[in-house]
């Protein structure tokens, strides 16, 4: 990455100094960085739990663009519930509508054979169509032309954390950092109980590692990519709390931002365990803050250059872990 910033004319050391910077410099910057890295929490426990049972969920993206319009029509039309109600209302339907996109291509995988791969994939297409048509036409605010809904009542924001920390003497910058990073770490915690100590986990793993095996064990394999994918699409689902009920507090057309294709970034990089997840969506948290701020302050790399330079980590750090692994061998052998 400092190659690239030096053939553009710049120095690599001044970049890496305003990208640390621009991401942990000040409150509000660490204040975005916890924001961005709350999408890539979700989308990585959800990328990691389908792992876990030896399938590679790219639907993402859709389930959490699909889990927005279930949190979305619950503040629309029941927003004004009380506080409390409506807000975990909300949680749950995130979940719930999100699992059952996921469900979708368990089930074509299980009882049909078609490969998540290639179903996932499609279904994010399908996602995007429906939300564009929702939002364009039943979903839109009246009187005016975005496509987008109306501003949910405040009873269903989710609390920001400056708000919050601020009532406790901890002065922070304003940043759209909310209540569902909380939720993001709960959610941590509870996929790390699932996966490796509950018997229903166990059951995941071994269908993973070997299906004959768990076909020996009296497991079915066809039940566990079901439960697999539903769980890998709530999970995705509840990314869209952090952007619906956290910042925009509406519904929009591209809020997903992508977040659910670097989530297999994040949980490879993670190594499909809930602190590494955490540890890699800090890293791209920061990458895409600290980005932002080194576009702005060197002119010549722009985001798109950024972009490359995210790629570079994902490849050195991900894609090639095993480089030296022939090397490491032979010396061990």
């Amino acid at each position: 990455a400092g190659l690239i910033v030096v053939i553009l004319g710049e120095s690599p050391i001044e970049a890496v100094e305003l990208l640390v910077y621009g991401a942990f410099g000040y409150g509000e910057a660490v204040g975005y960085t916890l924001f961005y890295a709350t999408n890539f929490i979700f989308t990585g426990l959800a990328v990691a739990l389908a792992f876990q049972c030896g399938l590679f969920n790219i639907g993402g993206e859709g389930q959490a663009y699909i889990g927005g319009l279930g949190v979305g029509l619950v503040g629309i039309y029941f927003g004004h519930w009380p506080a409390p109600i409506g807000i975990i209302v909300g949680i749950m339907a995130a979940a719930l509508v999100g699992g059952a996109w996921g469900f979708i291509p368990g089930w074509l995988q299980a009882r049909r054979g078609s490969h998540t791969v290639i179903t996932t994939i499609m279904l994010n297409f399908i996602a995007a169509s429906i939300m564009t048509y929702l939002l364009v036409n039943p979903l839109r605010r009246e009187g005016q032309q975005i496509p987008e809904s109306a501003t949910f009542d405040e009873r269903m924001w989710l609390p920001q954390l400056h708000d919050v920390l601020g009532d406790l003497g901890i002065a922070i910058g304003r940043s759209p950092l909310n209540a569902s990073l909380l939720i993001a770490l709960v959610a941590c915690l509870l996929y790390w109980l699932y996966v490796w100590k509950m018997r229903a986990g166990y059951e995941l793993r071994v269908v993973g590692r070997s299906e004959p095996a768990a076909v020996y064990g009296g497991i079915s394999p066809a039940k566990q990519i079901m439960i697999a994918m539903t769980l890998s699409g709530a999970l995705a689902g509840m990314m869209s709390l952090n952007e619906v009920l956290g910042s925009q507090h509406r519904l929009t057309v591209g809020f997903t931002g992508g977040y659910g294709f670097v989530g297999i970034a994040v949980a490879l990089m993670g190594r499909n365990h809930p602190v590494g997840i955490v540890l890699a969506a800090l890293l791209f948290g920061a990458l895409y803050q600290g980005g932002a701020e080194l576009a702005f302050d060197m002119p010549r790399i722009n985001r798109d250059m950024v972009v490359v330079i995210q790629g570079l980590v994902i490849l050195f750090a991900g894609a090639l872990e095993h480089m030296f692994r022939p090397w490491l061998e032979a010396r061990f052998a």
